[in-house]
This record gives C-alpha cells, structure tokens and sequence, in this order.
C-alpha cells in the first residue's frame, strides 16, 4: 500500500521538506520587466562574459545554484544533490553546471516544466530521509533556445504574435529539513502527457493549456482542497493566449479561478517589451518563483500557493517530421507551515 499518494497521481510530503533559500540570475531583458527588482542578479549582458551562448547559460546556472546554496545558509558540501535541466541537448547547461560544482547530480528534462519536476523529486528526497539539502534548479536562454530549436539569431527570422520569447534566466532553491520549518511543499501532483494534436511550434500555450487543466483537476481532486485553497495559483509559461485558453478550459469545467490564477510567462514581461504572447523556457517558472514568488511568501504576502510548471515536449526532430506537440505539467504546492 502507497503511503504518501493521496488519491491518483499526487505525493504527500508529511515531513515538511522546507525550502531554505533561492536564488536568481536574469538576463538583461528580463531585468527591464516588471519583477525586475526581485532577481539576485541582473546581466549587463546576456553573454556573461563568455564566448558562446551555452557557456554564458551554463555560468548563469552555475551563479543561481551557488547563491541559493549561500542564501540557504550552507556550504556545497552540505548539499546531497543536484536535480537541474534545461533546454538543451544532453542537458548541456545543468551538466557542465554540476561538473564546475563537484556535487552529485541527477539531470531532469520535461521541458519547461523542469523546475517543478525538481522540486518534486527534491522534495521526495529530503520527505524521504534519503537527503539533508538538495538543490533544484532549471535555466533557459533565449539565444540558446533558438539557436536548437528554430533558427540562429543571424537569419534574422520572423516570429508570429502567437511566438513565446524564451527567458534567460536561472532558478534555483535549497530544500532541507529544519527543527521549526517554514516555507514548506506539502503535496506535489505528477503530471500526465496531454496531446490535444497541435503542430504549430508558435502556437505553444496552446498545445500546453490542456495539460495544465488536467493537472488542475486532479490535484484539486486528489488532495480534496476546495477551489478557494490557494491564495496565487501559478502556471510556467502559457504566456497571454495559452492562459487565456486555461481560463476558458476551467471555467467549462466550473471552476472558476480568474481571481488567483496566473501565468510566470505573462507576469515577467511588459506588453510593451515586445514578446509578443509572453515568456516560455525552463527558466521562466524557475526565476518567478525564486525571485518574486519566494519574496512574497517570505514576507506573509501569499501563504499557501500552487505553481505548476507546463512543458512543450517537441523536439527538432519530432517537428521536422510533423509530429504534433505533447504537453505537460506538475505542480507543487507550497505553503507557510
């Protein structure tokens, strides 16, 4: 018999594994928006000083998990492991993160929804007793993203108003155990991979929107919390249509949740920023969360929140040969103990 699975598809945390400290590395657009000031570290650059894309994405991770390492209070050698991915091949920036930082490390991918995959195993890990502190992490960069799955900056390409604009940030928290925790995550639900058929690799809200409800329903299922539970509940990166998509999807299915609801795709940027339908990338809900959402919960602004984390699980091979695009999503919740 399963003992911390409540209902079908989501893990109870009994112990209270406790978010301890974050950390939070933008790029110099995301430092212009509207959470701007809730970041660690604003780039100059996007660059960083390096001479490649990835190796400036690799240093932002690498800067993001040593922050939240300090900001939680301990030493690299104190953390058990490292559960991070991105965006790219062989997970490039998360590896070569944790090859630089000499800390045990598991790669996760679920595309944009990695930064919540991680916290979930993390949290599992530290509810578990197999872990004291574990780092959870994700990165995403904008030049990287489109340079593996559209086109280099160089030709200059077009985007249509339905286009996301990757982030380029790096998210990362500690989770540990304390004596008198306080931000603590107490259920976390495991995604199922939805496929509503779309193919359009511009139209991503829309091909993800479905896996967010499904995740909605069943967490709110699972756990038995009423609709009015969570004081913000939070989707990675559905970005202007795709959340408006969501609403409409829940509102079908009586839920009406437009006064707690939305999306770290359309709260990072301005509309006059000109990314057309919002953020996207695994940094997008990593930064959000770690920056402005965790300042927040600090202060007793929110006290119980659900993030839930949407991917778009296509590749460059799946779209060149029409598949259509799978989507995803797991939430966390997380809240004041």
């Amino acid at each position: 018999m399963i003992k911390n699975m409540v209902g079908k598809q989501t893990l109870c945390f009994r112990n209270q594994p406790e978010i301890l400290g974050t950390g939070s590395v933008v790029g110099v657009k995301e430092g212009k928006g509207p959470l701007g000031e809730c970041f660690d570290v604003v780039l100059e650059e996007d660059i960083y000083g390096e001479k490649t894309w990835e190796k400036a994405e690799t240093k932002m991770l690498k800067e993001a998990i040593l922050l939240s390492i300090k900001k939680a209070g301990k030493t690299k050698e104190q953390i058990n492991a490292i559960l991070s991915g991105d965006l790219l091949n062989q997970l490039m920036s998360a590896s070569f993160s944790a090859r630089d930082l000499q800390i045990p490390f598991l790669g996760l991918y679920g595309a944009c929804s990695t930064m919540t995959e991680s916290m979930i195993v993390g949290a599992v890990l530290v509810d578990g007793g197999y872990a004291d502190h574990v780092v959870a992490a994700a990165s995403s960069h904008y030049c990287t993203a489109e340079r593996q799955f559209r086109m280099p900056l160089e030709h200059g390409n077009q985007r249509p108003p339905s286009a996301h604009w990757t982030v380029t940030g790096s998210g990362s928290v500690v989770i540990g155990k304390t004596d008198h925790p306080y931000i603590c995550c107490t259920y976390g639900t495991i995604g199922k991979i939805v496929d509503p058929g779309i193919t359009d690799t511009n139209q991503m809200g829309a091909a993800m929107a479905p896996a967010a409800l499904d995740t909605v329903i069943t967490h709110f299922s699972d756990t038995g919390r009423p609709l009015d539970y969570y004081d913000m509940i939070l989707t990675g990166d559905l970005g202007h249509i795709g959340k408006d998509i969501l609403l409409d999807m829940m509102k079908k299915q009586g839920m009406d949740l437009e006064k707690v609801y939305n999306d770290c795709g359309v709260l990072i940027y301005d509309r006059e920023q000109d990314t057309h339908s919002g953020g996207s990338g695994c940094g997008c809900s990593a930064v959000t969360f770690s920056g402005y959402i965790f300042d927040k919960l600090i202060k007793g602004q929110l006290k119980k929140i659900l993030l839930i984390s949407t991917g778009a699980l296509m590749t460059t091979t799946s779209s060149q040969q029409g598949n259509s695009i799978p989507g995803i999503a797991h939430a966390i919740a997380v809240e004041i103990c």
